[in-house]
């Protein structure tokens, strides 16, 4: 099934995923050196990679609602889509309870907020799972007709195409 938001050819959803996932697991990763050494520095960076994480994940989100309004009803792919779509709310809801309640002493973040922030990453890794079986399994966001020689997506001509 051909994603219905591209831009250049690509998918636009799996292009800007990468973001929010990598900056709120970053996060997360400043929020454990902050948890070992105490540098306040160290939560400071944590809290701004949180909040570009969310805006990231904002950002993501509409293109990946676009492409599963167009996965055909009744399908696995449709409800595998619904938990990864709504799982993935749940991690932003999660990453901003833990940014709220940081803002005021983003350097000294409390016990929840960091509850907030691991409970929401290990929730992402699932998602993030189901992402990958929407793709890579089920073929959501795959041009019809793809293989290992297809032609480039600029070109214009039909994946299924083979020109040797």
């Amino acid at each position: 099934m051909e994603s219905r938001a591209k831009i250049l050819g690509h998918a636009i959803h799996p292009i800007l995923i990468v973001f929010p996932l990598g900056l709120l697991a970053t996060g997360v990763v400043f929020d454990v050196i902050y948890l070992i050494w105490g540098n306040p520095t160290m939560a400071t960076v944590a809290y701004w990679m949180i909040v570009a994480g969310i805006i990231g994940g904002a950002l993501a989100a509409p293109p990946g609602w676009i492409d599963w309004f167009a996965i055909p009803s009744g399908t696995r792919a449709k409800s595998v889509g619904l938990i990864h779509g709504l799982g993935n709310v749940l991690v932003l809801i999660l990453f901003i309870g833990s940014w709220w309640l940081r803002r005021d002493a983003p350097d000294r973040p409390e016990m929840l907020e960091h509850i907030l922030s691991f409970t929401g990453a290990g929730l992402a890794l699932f998602t993030g799972w189901l992402g990958g079986e929407l793709v890579e399994r089920l073929g959501v966001s795959v041009d019809p007709g793809a293989h290992l020689d297809s032609p480039n997506s600029l070109s214009g001509r039909p994946a299924s195409e083979n020109r040797k």
